[in-house]
């Protein structure tokens, strides 16, 4: 199985289409031998699946998925204020190295 370390979003494969195009290739071939349609067809839903099982493993240990939207909003906004404090911070102390020099 998977390792337990947190995912980034941007590694998640979510790229279905391809295999979702591939399966409806399958099934629009006018074939003789419809065991073997029947076959490849299967082989794509299984392969869908297998994509789709994987790709919630991943989300699930995505970093702040465990929290709820409530949640994540106050944290954001936590954050924010944060980022606001530190910035008021540097800006203080950068006019006040100038007027020093």
């Amino acid at each position: 199985m998977m390792s337990s370390q947190v995912v980034a979003a941007e590694d998640i494969d979510v790229d279905f289409l391809p295999i979702i195009y591939q399966y409806l290739r399958c099934l629009e071939k006018e074939q003789t031998d419809l065991s073997r349609v029947s076959q490849e067809s299967s082989q794509k839903v299984l392969e869908l699946q297998r994509k789709i099982q994987i790709a919630r493993e991943q989300v699930r240990k995505l970093p702040g998925v465990e929290y709820s939207k409530e949640e994540q909003l106050k944290h954001l906004e936590a954050l924010r204020k944060q980022l606001m404090l530190k910035k008021r911070l540097l800006f203080k102390y950068k006019a006040k190295s100038e007027t020093q020099h």
